[in-house]
C-alpha cells in the first residue's frame, strides 16, 4: 500500500483521468473530491463491500446454496472478500 501525506488543497493523480484532492480535514474526519471520467466508477469500501456480498448471497441461493461466483467488475478489495467467502 503506498501512503501519501497531502494538506487541504493538495491533490494526487491515478493513471491520466482520476484527480483526488483533500478538501477538508476536520478531525478525524477527511473530504476528499474526486474527478473521473464518467464512465469510471467511484463506491464507498463499505458499500462495495455490501454489494459484492449480496450478489454472493443471491448467487448461492439461486444454484440451491451452491457456492457461485457473481457476475460483477473486479475492483480492488473484491478478491479477498470472494477468498474469505469460500473459506466459511
Amino acid at each position: 500500500m503506498l501512503v501519501l501525506s497531502r494538506k487541504p488543497g493538495e491533490a494526487l493523480r491515478i493513471g491520466e483521468e482520476v484527480e483526488i484532492t483533500v478538501v477538508e480535514v476536520k478531525g478525524d474526519m477527511v473530504r476528499l473530491g474526486i474527478q473521473a471520467p464518467r464512465d469510471v466508477q467511484v463506491w464507498r469500501k463499505e458499500l462495495w463491500e455490501a454489494i459484492v456480498a449480496e450478489n454472493i448471497k443471491a448467487a448461492e441461493e439461486a444454484a440451491g446454496a451452491a457456492p457461485a461466483i457473481p457476475v460483477i467488475p473486479v475492483k480492488a478489495g473484491v478478491s479477498d472478500l470472494l477468498a474469505n467467502k469460500k473459506k466459511k
